[in-house]
């Protein structure tokens, strides 16, 4: 089954994509309970159908993991792939690289859980799925792009798995630590931490910038 639309025409004459309200449902699944915890009937269950039409659309949970992680990860690698070819200054891309990636994680925060839990149950499921529907390509660009910008003497040659780590690491950890961060630090207040967040984003910025410029 392919990913893209798939329209339905409901009793009340309203047309509806039944597919993506599948895949919205389980991405909420996945992301609260994880894969293994998660069961198709649970999927068709947040989805609204019965189990038949949900393996109509997808006949397994892998399928469905596919389609869920595609929608996750295709929502920002291309963007961000897209301002890697932009002609602006790095410090530039690097921010709005960083707006993409808080906004996402602003509106499902709970995501950077899950995939820390899915490298830690297993990586290799998480690589095979992100090779499987295709989204090594953008990797692929982004790492060219960042070599060419080393070769050219625009930034300092550093291994791509250093950068690699240094932004996922401080841009993961607000998120995963913020039930705790908000209780110590922000009164519990959202409108607190999601200004921190903005202080924050200079800081990786600050950061990345120490890592590689010249």
């Amino acid at each position: 089954m392919k990913y893209d639309s798939t329209v339905t025409v409901t009793k009340t004459g309203q047309t509806e994509n039944i597919e993506s309200r599948i895949i919205e449902a389980a991405k909420q699944e996945f992301i609260k309970n994880g894969y293994v915890e998660t069961s198709m009937s649970d999927i068709a269950a947040a989805a609204g159908i019965n189990r038949p039409t949900l393996h109509y659309y997808f006949r397994t949970k892998e399928k469905m993991f596919q389609a869920v992680f595609a929608s996750i990860v295709g929502a920002f690698l291309p963007h961000i792939d897209l301002i890697f070819s932009k002609p602006h200054p790095f410090e530039k891309k690097l921010e709005e690289i960083i707006d993409i990636y808080i906004s996402t994680f602003s509106k499902s925060p709970l995501l950077p859980k899950f995939i820390i839990g899915e490298i830690h149950r297993d990586a290799n499921h998480l690589i095979d799925t992100f090779y499987s529907i295709g989204l090594n390509k953008y990797l692929q660009h982004i790492g060219e792009a960042l070599e060419q910008e080393m070769g050219k003497g625009h930034l300092k040659r550093e291994p791509l798995h250093l950068v690699f780590m240094t932004f996922y690491s401080q841009l993961a950890f607000p998120f995963l630590s913020k039930p705790l961060t908000k209780s110590l630090f922000f009164h519990e207040s959202d409108e607190e931490f999601e200004q921190f967040l903005q202080m924050w984003k200079k800081h990786i910025i600050a950061q990345i910038l120490f890592l590689l410029r010249p």
